[in-house]
């Protein structure tokens, strides 16, 4: 009894090993490299498009192409007023009242915008993101809570 009981153990532990290994997000594509800080957040970053496809006529649709998606993996809404996301060239942007539900993701657009649940706007006249860039997301306290580098020669 003792035996199948120590197995159903390890069978139940095994199962939520790898469940929690599904669980962890993944990057946009093959060129991006993650790195997650520990936090008690479980907010990270999404898909990233980069230098917006099609031509680079600095019009509002062409600066909206560009994009990074901030996701909350968790189930409880996290508030993400105060926290910023940055390039590596210092470009900040701060969110205002943005409020992400559990499971859910926001889209931060370069260009203008009206915000709303799924979109946020920066608001800016020029290209943020680079092919060789960084995206750094930081909470109200100025912690790192998630990275994403791309075209710095990354393979993973």
């Amino acid at each position: 009894m003792f035996r199948n009981a120590s197995r159903v153990a390890l069978a139940v532990l095994g199962s939520a090993a790898l469940a929690a290994t599904a669980a962890l997000p993944a990057s946009a594509d093959g060129h991006h490299r993650h790195t997650p800080q520990h936090s008690r957040y479980a907010v990270a970053l999404g898909p990233v498009q980069y230098e917006s496809p099609g031509r680079d006529d600095r019009s509002n649709r062409s600066l909206n192409a560009e994009w990074v998606t901030v996701r909350n993996n968790g189930r409880m809404p996290v508030s993400l007023r105060g926290w910023t996301l940055s390039d590596r060239s210092g470009h900040t942007y701060r969110f205002g009242n943005v409020r992400l539900a559990g499971h859910s993701q926001v889209r931060v657009h370069t260009g203008r915008g009206y915000d709303n649940r799924w979109d946020v706007y920066q608001n800016r006249r020029d290209y943020v993101w680079d092919s060789r860039d960084t995206a750094t997301l930081r909470n109200d306290h100025h912690r790192v809570v998630d990275q994403v580098r791309w075209g710095h020669g990354n393979r993973h």
